[in-house]
């Protein structure tokens, strides 16, 4: 049984908590984060400590205290540190550039592949096939990552296509001559 939301988190120097009726608000050096959380849970912040309680040990309350504490933590983790996620370009011809905020990749269709800016993520291009996508909120990041990643995801046969910079592509073994 996880025992994520006992934990408690421990807010670093620089950083403003505000919590108003289950709605907390984190401000740092890197922005500031708002969010909502279920009017169930307790939440206390005391001597630069911020601790989430639960009323009883229900399934779904228990579920919902390691929920509200993991974002709580990705909050304050996001406008201290940020996220960052990159993405390689892998085949021949397969190319990214940077174009008004937003990206322009030749992914081997008959057309270039357009990615628009979204507010609050920052997206660069490292050596036309290295994809930087950095933000300060960790859902975010992580769905513009997905996003672009679909547009052509890594077959298994020659491994072209983009893939996350840490992730493995099992590769297939191609037709016996």
């Amino acid at each position: 049984m996880s025992r994520v939301g006992n934990k408690l988190i421990n807010v670093p120097t620089g950083v403003e908590i505000i919590v108003n009726n289950n709605v907390v608000t984190v401000k740092g050096p890197k922005g500031t984060l708002t969010k909502e959380f279920s009017n169930d849970l307790t939440i206390k912040l005391e001597n630069d400590i911020l601790t989430v309680e639960r009323p009883n040990d229900l399934p779904t309350m228990r579920a919902i205290h390691g929920t509200t504490r993991a974002l709580i933590n990705n909050m304050v983790v996001g406008v201290t540190e940020g996220f960052k996620k990159t993405l390689n370009l892998v085949g021949v011809g397969y190319r990214a550039a940077e174009k008004n905020n937003g990206l322009e990749m030749a992914l081997g269709f008959s057309h270039p592949v357009i990615i628009d800016a979204v507010s609050g993520i920052k997206m660069t291009v490292e050596k036309n096939t290295t994809i930087h996508i950095e933000g300060i909120e960790k859902d975010v990041v992580g769905q513009v990552a997905a996003e672009i990643r679909s547009n052509r995801e890594p077959e298994p046969y020659k491994g072209k296509g983009v893939k996350y910079s840490d992730e493995i592509v099992r590769r297939k073994e191609g037709k016996k001559s």
